[in-house]
């Protein structure tokens, strides 16, 4: 039995695929979110790639020179990254929410070293990035990635991406959504631990005598946990919205690319 050796161009198209998947499989949140090949990572970036490949590839016409090849490899580069920060700016809002509440709880110092990054976390917002994440494994958001990533390929074919200003707008204005919605997620702890300052306060003017720093220490960490499980049933609906949010974001920068 005779096997043809794939021709150059067939090659090299595929090699654009793995490219771009292997971008976005990298600097994506949940899939990758480090840049160490692991060996899932690598089965992970073949397989998605050969799959893709075969359902919508097709070979690169003509002679391209090593230069214009270079070239478009790092216009795959690009596409994979901003299908991958799209993401997260997704987790953004949940980090923004676990840092002000973090923050005024004053465990800014209780920080862990997350794994994925290197860079230490604090506890809350660790806390909200793992809800986060398990939701949206439970509604298999990871599949949204790979199918954006699917679908970026037949609206920008390989060789063939050309970013436009309403690229750097998106991001804009999506980076934009996502900080406010960070925000509003953090409000209603927020509005408590400002209440427990100023009863601190006037704690201290009434109380001289009292320990500003250590009762206000217990009773900022008590109030905000306390406040954490009060509001606990207002998480899932918001969860549920930067899930609806990285949905739309994906499409919107879809539709970007796809001119």
């Amino acid at each position: 039995m005779e096997f043809a050796l794939p021709e150059i161009g067939t090659l090299a198209a595929f090699g654009l695929y793995m490219v771009r998947t292997s971008a976005l499989v990298l600097g994506a949140p949940l899939l990758g979110d480090g840049a160490s090949f692991t060996g899932y990572r690598v089965a992970l970036i073949f397989g998605v790639s050969i799959a893709l490949f075969l359902a919508t590839g097709h070979d690169l016409t003509g002679d391209v020179p090593a230069f214009e090849y270079g070239l478009l490899c790092l216009r795959e580069v690009l596409l994979g990254l901003f299908l991958a920060f799209i993401a997260h700016l997704v987790v953004l809002a949940v980090r923004v929410c676990g840092e002000l509440i973090g923050h005024e709880m004053a465990f800014t110092m209780a920080a862990v070293v997350d794994p994925a990054t290197g860079l230490r976390t604090p506890l809350i917002t660790r806390f909200y990035e793992v809800l986060f994440f398990v939701g949206l494994l439970a509604v298999d958001g990871h599949h949204w990635l790979l199918r954006a990533l699917g679908e970026s390929f037949g609206r920008a074919p390989v060789g063939a991406l050309d970013f436009s200003a309403e690229t750097s707008v998106l991001l804009q204005t999506f980076m934009t959504q996502m900080f406010k919605a960070g925000v509003v997620f953090a409000a209603p702890v927020m509005v408590l631990l400002l209440l427990v300052s100023v009863l601190i306060g006037l704690l201290a003017r009434v109380v001289p005598q009292l320990n500003v720093l250590e009762v206000g220490f217990t009773l900022r960490i008590a109030v905000a946990l306390g406040a954490m499980l009060l509001f606990a049933p207002l998480v899932a609906p918001a969860m549920n919205g930067l899930y609806h949010s990285l949905m739309s974001g994906l499409d919107a920068g879809l539709n970007v690319i796809g001119g």
